[in-house]
């Protein structure tokens, strides 16, 4: 599975951004997804994480209530869309996927994909 991660940039704080992660080489629909997001000089940090069915949803608590993440199988995408940007939200951010079963967290993850980079300037 290769996943390739797009949709940052710079925006100002209070602004949305969508990010899409595209799944090529498999059909990721039955696999976990989820965003994790990095600074430099820290660890990779927890995001949010969607089930294989999309039934279930799970969020830091830095961005429950702002971040929202979705799947499209048919396109074999899943997105996070950010809105209420803050500047503590810059990072670069990273779409994985887990086999069903496996922990949501990223010791779990199996697969990753290329971050891209958000800039939320105040």
């Amino acid at each position: 599975v290769q996943l390739q991660a797009s949709g940052g940039g710079l925006v100002q704080a209070g602004g949305s951004l969508r990010l899409s992660c595209a799944a090529s080489g498999r059909t990721v629909s039955s696999y976990g997804m989820g965003w994790f997001r990095q600074t430099p000089g820290k660890e990779r940090e927890f995001v949010a994480t969607i089930s294989g069915s999309g039934g279930s949803t799970y969020y830091a608590d830095s961005v429950k209530g702002r971040f929202t993440i979705s799947r499209d199988d048919a396109k074999n995408t899943v997105y996070l869309q950010m809105d209420s940007l803050k500047p503590e939200d810059t990072a670069v951010y990273y779409c994985a996927a887990r086999f069903a079963g496996s922990s949501w967290l990223a010791s779990g993850m199996e697969y990753w994909g290329k971050g891209t980079l958000v800039t939320v300037s105040s």
